[in-house]
Parts: structure tokens; C-alpha cells; sequence
């Protein structure tokens, strides 16, 4: 994302080792899973590690090849589409982004996403989200199964609330 306010922010990504072993992890969770890592989900999700905030599809789509040459669409959208059934991305619907889920290592299983969004420089933050037991046993009583969860919460962040 852009920032749209005029003070300094860190949207540090992972980059080098850090990035390799977070890659890695997510290869042996999905072999654990009976899934595969295909070079395009791989390359998807170390685009949103390395970002570290949210990005646009299309922003995905342009820099896919690693040799400057774009994706089709539908091969990032199914990646993406991947990556968030297995719980490590997650969109989020009120910026049309998606991110690296921030426990992706340690989820074995989707689970409920809550994002701090700041409205001035776009940082979003996951944090834990609502009981998802409660919310499925809420869910039961009124006849659904929730299949995902994603709350999203717009304010601003410490920096930009700083330097307002």
C-alpha cells in the first residue's frame, strides 16, 4: 500500500534468512497437509512475506516474474485463493488486499483474523482474533457453518496518531 501521510513508517517484510526459513515452513506444513507448494503459491506467498503489508492483486500480478515479466491473472488469484484456505494469507475486503498471515507458521488450521487497519499510511496489524469456538457455537445456534473469519478494524496507528 501507499502511504498517503507525510512521516516515516516501518513496513519491514522478511527478507534474506528469515525469509527462506518462513518459505521452508510453509513447504513442510503443506506437505504435512498432503498439499503442494507449487512455484507459483510459493512465489506468492514470498511476495507477501517480503512486502510485510498489504498488496493489491494486480501489485502481485506485476511483480510475479522474477525476470520483470507479469503473471496471468488467474494464476496469482489462484495462489491467493490457495494460500488463504490454508490459512497463511488473508484478504482484506475494505482495501482489496491481501497479507502474509502473521502466524502462518504456527496456525495448523484457518482461523479467525482480526487487522488493526490505519486509515492515514495504510499499516495493518493482525492480531488475535475473536474465540473461534464461540463464534462457531454462535454460528450453530443460528443454523450456519463459518467457513472464514476476517474482522477488520480502521483507525490510526501510534506513529500516524503521533504526528497528528
Amino acid at each position: 500500500m501507499t502511504s498517503t501521510c507525510d512521516h516515516d513508517h516501518d513496513h519491514a517484510g522478511l527478507h534474506g534468512a528469515a525469509l527462506i526459513r518462513a518459505l521452508e515452513g510453509a513447504e513442510a506444513r503443506m506437505t504435512a497437509a498432503g498439499e503442494r507448494m507449487t512455484p507459483p503459491r510459493r512465489r506468492v506467498l514470498s511476495l507477501l512475506l517480503e512486502t510485510g503489508e498489504p498488496v493489491k492483486a494486480y501489485d502481485l500480478i506485476a511483480r510475479f516474474g522474477e525476470d520483470g515479466q507479469a503473471a496471468k491473472p488467474p494464476t496469482v488469484y489462484r495462489a491467493l485463493e490457495f494460500l488463504e484456505r490454508q490459512g497463511m494469507a488473508h484478504r482484506i475486503a475494505s482495501i482489496s488486499a491481501y497479507v502474509a498471515c502473521a502466524g502462518h507458521e504456527e496456525n495448523t488450521a484457518p482461523h479467525a483474523a482480526a487487522f488493526l487497519i490505519c486509515d492515514c499510511c495504510g499499516a495493518t496489524r493482525e492480531i488475535n482474533g475473536p474465540d473461534q469456538g464461540a463464534m462457531d457455537a454462535a454460528a450453530a445456534a443460528a443454523g450456519y457453518a463459518i467457513a472464514r473469519t476476517t474482522i477488520e478494524a480502521h483507525g490510526l496507528c501510534a506513529a500516524c496518531r503521533q504526528a497528528a
